[in-house]
């Protein structure tokens, strides 16, 4: 089981590497992985397991995080309206994107990033990704709102993107241009 302590931190040079596109069909260790980071997450919103294993809650979690340079991701999340999102996804990319941005009006927090960071990250609205899932298939999302701004914050951490690399350094909550607020 993975916890808080397999989780690498700011300054690892992991966080900053661009990670490595996983040879397909994925080794039974790759998915097992894959399958580990998307266990973490649920068990890190189920507050007893949290509790006992003290977990941060998470969203998502990128390989690189575990200081492993494979472009893997995990998310599992609900969005504001309801719909769940669960997935292990192996080269994830993003293909297309709107011009439109979107923010959270309550900035971003990451596991790997132990402090607040104030400030909001722009991103785009609208986003569609490829991917392989865990079973190895083939898979297309379009994906909108909250959804898109956490894949993309998941994603960035495979081209070794931290999110507080998109917040205005001069003024942290200037509204970004062309941007809606996610609250």
């Amino acid at each position: 089981m993975l916890t808080m302590k397999d989780i690498v931190r700011e300054g690892h040079p992991s966080l900053r590497d661009v990670a490595k596109e996983v040879d397909l069909p994925a080794t039974e260790q790759e998915n097992k992985l894959l399958a580990d980071m998307l266990d973490f997450l649920k068990n890190s919103q189920d507050d007893k397991i949290a509790c006992d294993y003290e977990l941060r809650p998470g969203v998502g979690l990128a390989a690189p995080q575990l200081g492993i340079s494979k472009r893997m991701i995990a998310v599992h999340f609900q969005d504001f309206k309801g719909k769940w999102y669960s997935y292990g996804l192996l080269n994830p990319k993003i293909v297309s994107h709107s011009v439109e941005k979107a923010y959270l009006t309550s900035g971003e927090g990451c596991l790997s990033v132990d402090r607040t960071v104030e400030g909001y990250v722009p991103r785009y609205a609208r986003i569609t990704i490829k991917a392989t899932d865990l079973e190895g298939n083939p898979i297309k999302l379009r994906l909108r709102d909250y959804a898109a701004i956490v894949f993309q914050h998941e994603i960035d951490h495979l081209d070794g993107i931290m999110f507080y690399d998109h917040i205005n350094q001069t003024t942290p909550f200037a509204i970004p241009e062309d941007a809606k607020a996610i609250e």
